[in-house]
């Protein structure tokens, strides 16, 4: 997984390329450049109605201005320093009154983005949440430095973005870091259940500031039941690194215009005249793709062939993976649904039903071959996510591996499964593979043990009439399509690759002889009637967990 940690030999043949005109180049920069630009963004105006028009700006004078840039590799503090400018362009633009009553209307400001998105728990959350109580110039500030503690950004950068010295930065950044600190104990003490503090803030509307913040941070300093902390403050630095960026929204939207340029002009300087002439209707939403205003004609960019940076991006922790769990479920194996139906069906009536594990000895079904020019993901070759929220987009015609990680042991219980959402075209379950059903035994001391837990652990339960799970599923898309993973009451991780249909033939033909517990499976027909998944949805749901759980193709 590559990071924003340097501007590597990859980015600088990028962006040089951007420079001379490449549209694919252009399309990758971009798309690998928007979550940094968005975190850095939504953090300093803390989710505020502007925080998109702001990442437009930004990303739009970027673009505008490549030409200008001397040295590829002081992009990223070129781009953080556009940053800083719009914040503080829009800050002047707007009057306290018109930000305030903007803001009033939000229904989730970043802090709990950050929280929900990232599963943040703990003092963890208590910092993401201690950013709501600092002032503007310091929550422009700690958007920064956030990045630099998780190993984004460099001192350097972080001072030439906000247009200081290194040792001007070092004595910002240290008052913003006891703002930071008096903050997480205002958040400590809300939490806890002080008489004092319950009737001072009988007078309080809810909305942090700096008066509130004063009278606040007094009251704790006086009081015994608030200033004890009862577990030792981890320093903010140190809980921060590791902590991903903030994945963009599920219909995130960019629209960049060239600005004075006109579609003539900018095909003059190398865009291509296809590209400009394309109309589409305004707002597409993107994930690793751009679309681009120009003369006032809505452009659509397509993703380049290169699978683009996270885009989405995946708690850093992730990228530490662990091999997926020898698999299944302890639960009994629900009872056979109907077979599907044999007469060919409209696509998306046939959705994927439960059906019993195959005996160990049986080989599949041959697998269906179809056509496959390639998949995109936002994720690259291997998406790893972890968390409720994370999510990745493909793209293209072709098959997409998603392995089951399921933890019981961390966190068990009833099992919401991924959805997949804002699907455009086709989407099949063509075949289950990986030598084993999660509900397969796993140990041989254990003859409880599954890949969904264990009678020492407890087990993850799924929702009734689920299909079960193999730790390999196959799918073949033909369109674009979201995964999300929904984990709540259980944990569980799934890794996402664009395959092949050589990959996934070799997988569920691999049989008992090889190590695995049983050949695999295949679903595919070959033609339309073949099951689609089961939470699948053509809509785009605020919040993917809303899917109903059964498809609504």
């Amino acid at each position: 997984m590559r990071t924003y940690a340097e501007v590597g030999p990859h980015w600088r043949a990028t962006i040089t390329a951007a420079q001379a005109g490449d549209r694919q180049a252009l399309d990758e920069l971009v798309a690998g450049w928007l979550p940094l630009v968005y975190n850095v963004v939504g953090r300093a105006l803390n989710g505020h109605a502007d925080v998109d028009d702001v990442v437009q700006e930004t990303m739009l004078r970027a673009v505008d201005n490549l030409g200008s840039l001397r040295d590829p590799d002081s992009f990223r503090s070129w781009l953080m320093a556009i940053a800083m400018r719009q914040i503080r362009d829009r800050a002047r633009r707007r009057s306290p009154q018109q930000l305030d009553e903007s803001a009033a209307r939000e229904a989730t400001d970043f802090a709990e983005l950050t929280v929900l998105r990232l599963q943040l728990e703990g003092q963890r959350r208590e910092v993401a949440e201690a950013v709501r109580w600092l002032d503007d110039e310091d929550r422009q500030l700690l958007s920064l430095w956030w990045l630099e503690v998780a190993g984004e950004l460099t001192r350097r950068e972080l001072a030439a973005a906000v247009g200081i010295s290194r040792q001007h930065a070092a004595v910002r950044v240290q008052r913003m870091k006891e703002r930071l600190e008096t903050s997480r104990g205002i958040v400590r003490a809300l939490d806890g259940a002080c008489p004092e503090l319950r009737e001072l803030t009988g007078r309080w509307d809810g909305r942090p500031d700096s008066v509130w913040r004063k009278r606040l941070a007094r009251h704790i300093r006086g009081c015994a039941y608030c200033g004890d902390a009862r577990e030792s403050v981890v320093p903010a630095e140190r809980l921060l690194v590791g902590i991903a960026l903030v994945p963009l929204p599920v219909g995130f939207t960019l629209s960049l215009a060239f600005g004075s340029k006109t579609a003539a002009a900018a095909t003059s300087v190398g865009w291509s005249a296809k590209l400009l002439g394309v109309l589409t209707k305004p707002a597409v939403a993107v994930t690793a793709g751009a679309t681009i205003v120009a003369g006032g004609a809505y452009v659509v960019t397509q993703p380049s062939p290169t699978p683009p940076p996270r885009a989405t991006a995946t708690p850093t922790a992730a990228s530490t993976h662990r091999p997926p769990p020898a698999t299944p479920t302890a639960s009994p194996t629900p009872s056979p649904s109907p077979s599907r139906t044999k007469k060919t069906e409209l696509y998306g009536s046939v959705v994927d039903a439960v059906d019993t594990a195959p005996d160990p000895d049986t080989p599949p079904a041959a697998l269906p071959h179809r056509p496959e020019s390639g998949l995109t993901s936002t994720g690259g070759a291997h998406a790893v996510m972890n968390h409720r929220g994370d999510s990745v987009t493909l793209t293209g015609q072709g098959y997409v591996l998603v392995r089951w990680q399921i933890t019981p042991s961390s966190r068990s219980g009833s099992l919401v499964p991924p959805s997949w959402t804002g699907l455009k075209g086709k989407l099949f379950h063509v075949a289950s593979g990986g030598g084993r059903r999660m509900d397969d035994p796993v140990s041989t001391t254990d003859t409880t043990a599954t890949g969904m837990g264990s009678k020492e652990t407890g087990y993850d339960v799924l929702p009734a009439g689920t299909q079960q799970m193999w730790q390999n599923e196959y799918f073949y898309l033909d369109g674009t399509v979201t995964l999300t993973v929904n984990e709540r009451g259980a944990d569980y991780g799934l890794s996402v690759f664009p395959s092949s249909w050589d990959a996934a033939e070799k997988d569920v033909t691999t049989g008992p002889a090889q190590g695995a517990g049983r050949y695999g499976l295949v679903r595919d027909t070959g033609k339309d009637d073949a099951p689609v998944p089961q939470y699948v949805t053509r809509g785009t749901p605020s919040d993917p967990a809303t899917v109903p759980q059964r498809s609504r193709v």
